[in-house]
């Protein structure tokens, strides 16, 4: 990291978790690249999580609001 990136994290709030997010991030990236289905990309961030020590939760239901629209409703396949 440069130390403009090195300062940034420092001012982080949640600077170790956001790390770990990140770096899960990072790892499932490189490890299996572009072109899988969303669903393989959750579930192997779920289990760097989970090697991290993160607890999460996965497709929670939330209300979701965009300009005049009151709410959309998201629709689980």
């Amino acid at each position: 990291m440069t130390r403009n990136k090195n300062q940034k994290m420092a001012e982080l709030k949640f600077k170790d978790i956001t790390k770990k997010i990140i770096g899960a991030s990072f790892r499932v990236h490189k490890f299996l690249g572009n072109g899988f289905q969303e669903v393989i990309y959750q579930r192997a961030l779920a289990w760097e999580f989970s090697q991290e020590g993160l607890s999460f939760s996965r497709e929670i239901e939330q209300d979701i609001f965009y300009k005049e629209l009151q709410k959309l409703e998201r629709t689980l396949l």
